[in-house]
């Protein structure tokens, strides 16, 4: 199996989207009062905010999604384009969102789902308002989640999403229940070369670079600096999973702060969803 066929189990575009209606779609999510929300702050650089567009209560401002027989908000009314088109998917909605990313922000290396029920569930994603230094790290590649297509991310495998540049990457995030129409609209996952590249690997020369470099921050007191320097890693080499919250814990250690280092090494586990 080739690195493109084994990536599409993670991420993959499904149904192109018309191009007139993901225009009427971005122009109503650049200007629709949005309340947008900054949520799930342990996994992000901050400058990642959400708003809902279908969720349990209705309101707008509710971000923590969870299992739910999904009904429009009162934002949702202010979109009737973007309100179309999920009509017309007829999909079994759990939770529908607007994502905002703004330059320079980070979702760090995670897993989602994990704290719902185990039913079978997918997320899908509609860029809307992209540039190419936005893009997903899954698997080792970095993937540009291009417009004009439906996404589908398959979030229990770890991943990280970046927006190096700006402008702001602003994406329709529905996660859906699976049923007919669901496995309609993904029967034929693609994922074509010139949308993911895979990224080299770090030697252990770099590593060791990266590392003394970050304990020179950390002794001029720039500590909070050094362990993003150190995140950031994920979105420029290929690392085993969980690498970069390992050096964290590294960088601790050898200063000293075993306190620290065991919240990044209680961090890795929260944020990988991982049991031991």
């Amino acid at each position: 199996m080739d690195t493109l066929t084994a990536l599409a189990g993670q991420i993959a575009q499904l149904d192109a989207v018309d191009p007139a209606q993901l225009e009427r779609m971005r122009h109503e999510a650049l200007t629709a009062p949005a309340p947008w929300k900054a949520e799930y702050s342990a996994y992000q650089s901050g400058g990642w905010w959400t708003t809902s567009l279908m969720n349990a209560s209705g309101d707008a401002v509710d971000v923590t999604i969870g299992d739910c027989t999904a009904r429009p908000t009162d934002l949702l009314a202010q979109m009737p384009a973007t309100a179309a088109l999920l009509t017309e998917l007829g999909l079994n909605y759990m939770w529908v969102r607007l994502a905002r990313l703004e330059a320079n922000a980070f979702l760090w290396e995670h897993r989602d789902y994990d704290e719902l029920d185990q039913v079978e569930r997918h997320r899908l994603h509609i860029p809307l308002h992209t540039n190419t230094s936005a893009f997903l790290v899954t698997g080792g590649t970095k993937v540009h989640m291009t417009g004009g297509r439906i996404w589908r991310l398959t979030p229990t495998y770890a991943h990280g999403v970046c927006n190096l540049l700006g402008p702001d990457r602003i994406h329709l995030i529905a996660d859906v229940y699976a049923d007919d129409a669901y496995r309609l609209l993904a029967r034929r996952p693609t994922l074509h070369s010139g949308s993911a590249e895979p990224l080299p690997p770090a030697g252990p020369a770099v590593i060791a670079e990266r590392l003394q470099a970050a304990r020179g921050m950390a002794g001029l007191g720039y500590t909070d600096a050094a362990e993003r320097m150190l995140l950031r890693l994920f979105y420029t080499y290929a690392l085993p999973e969980g690498a970069v919250y390992d050096l964290i814990a590294e960088l601790h250690t050898s200063l000293g702060n075993e306190e620290a280092a065991t919240r990044w090494t209680s961090a890795k586990r929260r944020l990988l969803a991982l049991t031991a």
